[in-house]
């Protein structure tokens, strides 16, 4: 009787704990924003556990956590972020591609997006939203295709830039911009799905977006198994099929 009364203890101390553990902390780029809630909705169906995301730009994630921001896990819009935290000693492990994203143009407007090289040249067309080249991988992208299509200058004048693509779509949606560069995963969301008007930007017109996560260093010293249980669940096939229905190229 006493052994019994020790095991319901045990497990009420157990479902305590577990309920009282503090989310770890991700660092989520923008684009992600609709399919890390599908993430994290499976994982907690699964594990029981919450995870607390902040969504930004990749480049000033890479600068916060070097600043030694209290982050778990790190996902990126890109390989070169997680890569030099790797080579500087900030992750527990090598980081991984964990999906391969794709760039598109967006409008809310009434416009012809099969000629958008047109639209780009067009003096009705003023405002063009591009995330910052400097921090999100997505505008970089989207700076790559107007050089391959030979645009740059066209558009020069006419681009907004947005903090982040999370910035960058609130320009489109709201129709502050014409039309504007994002994610596919964005317009594909069930939040977006039917809004506008997209066109799929052909991939040899910008280098491949390869998107890596990162364990934290941060990770070795709080809460270590349950951000190590989190990482990795990113790679199992429940979450990889998430991220091929968010419109992700699986790796």
């Amino acid at each position: 009787m006493r052994t019994l009364r020790l095991l319901v203890a045990a497990l009420a101390f157990a479902a305590t704990a577990q309920a009282w553990a503090a989310p770890i902390n991700v660092a989520v780029a923008a684009n992600l924003q609709y399919t890390f809630d599908d993430l994290a909705k499976a994982y907690k169906a699964e594990t029981g556990l919450d995870v607390n995301p902040s969504y930004g730009a990749s480049g000033k994630f890479f600068a916060q956590i070097g600043n030694g921001a209290p982050f778990h896990v790190f996902l990126s819009a890109d390989a070169s972020y997680p890569q030099k935290l790797d080579a500087a000693g900030l992750t527990l492990e090598p980081s991984k591609v964990y999906a391969h994203g794709t760039l598109v143009l967006w409008t809310l407007k009434d416009l012809d997006l099969k000629q958008w090289e047109k639209l780009v040249r067009d003096p009705a067309v003023e405002r063009i939203a591009v995330a910052n080249p400097e921090t999100a991988p997505y505008g970089r992208a989207a700076a790559q295709a107007l050089k391959h299509y030979k645009l740059s200058e066209a558009a020069h004048s006419k681009l907004v830039f947005g903090e982040s693509i999370g910035q960058t779509n609130q320009f489109i949606a709201t129709r502050a911009a014409d039309l504007g560069f994002t994610a596919k995963a964005i317009v594909i969301s069930a939040e977006m799905q039917g809004k506008g008007r997209w066109l799929e930007i052909p991939s040899a017109a910008y280098e491949p977006i390869a998107q890596r996560a990162a364990l934290l260093k941060y990770a070795g010293d709080n809460d270590t198994a349950d951000a190590k249980r989190f990482y990795q669940f990113l790679f199992s096939p429940k979450a990889q099929a998430i991220f091929k229905q968010a419109g992700y190229k699986l790796p």
